[in-house]
């Protein structure tokens, strides 16, 4: 179970990750050429940054806190944090009438509730 709950946590981080600095590296004008990318047309250029910057510390919270020892807590509180916007994603998808995408936002909501259900319950983190 702990090695699946790493597996899961370490998919979401680079998941996060390349949301994250693609977000917040390219260009907003090319954002919406970017597969997935059509919403940010409609959105502000800090927006669309801040969201990459949630991405990156999330990238950071699903692994670095338990691979240091140092509050691993804040794994679990992150995947939740990420459920949190994987809801957001899936209903500006959900309005642009992007059912593919809006699956796989509820494919990384589940694992990032697996994370959360595994490191609260099932597997914390010993210290």
């Amino acid at each position: 179970m702990n090695l699946a709950l790493w597996i899961v946590a370490a998919v979401l981080a680079a998941v996060a990750l390349l949301g994250g600095i693609t977000k917040v590296f390219v260009p907003k004008e090319k954002l919406p050429a970017v597969p997935g990318g059509g919403w940010t047309g409609g959105a502000s250029a800090g927006f669309v940054k801040t969201l990459g910057v949630l991405e990156l510390l999330a990238a950071v919270g699903l692994i670095l806190p338990a691979v240091a020892g140092v509050a691993p807590v804040l794994v679990p509180v992150t995947a939740v944090c990420w459920i949190v916007l994987m809801v957001g994603a899936m209903v500006t998808h959900g309005r642009r009438g992007e059912t593919a995408l809006v699956m796989l936002n509820l494919l990384y909501l589940t694992m990032a509730a697996f994370v959360v259900w595994g490191r609260v319950g099932a597997e914390p983190f010993v210290l």
